[in-house]
């Protein structure tokens, strides 16, 4: 008997990962590309679609199932990327068709958060569990909410965007267009952002003022150190994080919140004053029922699993 696997694709604002994924969620053979290096989404479809050709190729004693592809402003059931404000290509695009075309597989295509929240659900800490929410903290911030064992998807799809939903009126501007959405600052953009407005608010030492560039992992190094800047931006950040997923616990009332992404390896500073300033703002009857834990799968590409575990139908 050929042992079945599927095909992953989990497409950022920064990578796009590709990978052969087994049924029990092992990643058996990975190749990351740079997003950036495709102008076109046709180029990317071209590469990745010739990476995908030539493994199968080394696959003959496997039965492929197809492939899942997990990306930003993924519509589940149009299997179409629409107006992704972290992607350099704009438009509605016919992504899974594309790659079907290319390379001859089912294909299924859904938001990355969406897709990370099913890994988390079939592989990951929430397998006993049928209502909670993972939230994706990289370039921008995702979110996939699992609602009675069920991803949650709405009328049209597209259920689930809490990186823009607003968090200040009149505030920063947003790759989406709007100002003031959520992701602007709580995401590893969003926290470099306001670490440069410190810097540039006050004359507080920090040994982030010799960094010609931050990132989000400057600021996190810092603050490791004890650096008192880096750690007002965090605290600023969690602050804000916090107060929104206190509205989230009070709308649907999951038993756990999962974070993931680039951002959410530094959970040990994140999540303890989220955590607080959650439980003192949400509804008294909400108040310490949910905990904020890592992904189980954050040393793994969550998204790129669940995109892939699409293709088993696992109950």
């Amino acid at each position: 008997m050929k042992n079945k696997i599927a095909v992953g694709i989990d497409i950022g604002g920064t990578n796009a990962e590709l990978g052969w994924v087994n049924k029990d969620g092992k990643v058996l053979h990975r190749q990351i590309f740079k997003t950036a290096d495709f102008t076109e989404i046709e180029q990317m479809v071209e590469t990745i679609g010739n990476a995908i050709n030539a493994q199968i190729k080394n696959l003959d004693h496997c039965e492929i199932l197809g492939l899942g592809i997990g990306a930003p402003n993924g519509n589940f059931y149009k299997g179409t990327i629409e107006f992704a404000p972290n992607l350099h290509w704009k438009g509605v695009l016919p992504l899974a068709e594309m790659f079907a075309k290319k390379t001859g597989l089912t294909t299924k295509l859904t938001n990355d958060a969406n897709a990370a929240a099913y890994a988390e659900h079939i592989y990951g800490a929430a397998k006993e569990m049928n209502n909670f929410l993972v939230v994706t903290l990289g370039t921008g911030l995702g979110s996939g909410i699992v609602v009675n064992g069920n991803v949650l998807y709405g009328a049209t799809g597209f259920a689930g965007e809490m990186g823009h939903t607003k968090t200040m009126d009149n505030g920063r501007q947003c790759g989406c267009g709007r100002l003031g959405c959520l992701e602007t600052y709580v995401s590893a953009t969003g926290l470099a952002r306001t670490t440069v407005e410190l810097l540039a608010q006050s004359r507080q030492i920090s040994v982030l003022r010799d960094k010609e560039k931050i990132t989000s992992e400057d600021v996190f190094l810092a603050a490791s150190s004890g650096d008192e800047l880096a750690l007002k931006a965090i605290k600023y950040t969690t602050t804000i994080f916090g107060k929104h997923l206190a509205d989230y616990v009070a709308l649907f009332s999951p038993e756990a919140i999962f974070l993931t992404g680039g951002l959410a390896n530094a959970h040990s500073l994140l999540i303890p004053h989220t955590e607080e300033v959650m439980n003192q703002s949400v509804l008294k009857v909400f108040t310490n029922t949910v905990k904020i834990y890592p992904s189980a799968l954050l040393k793994e590409n969550a998204g790129l699993i669940g995109a892939a575990a699409m293709l088993f139908d696992i109950d």
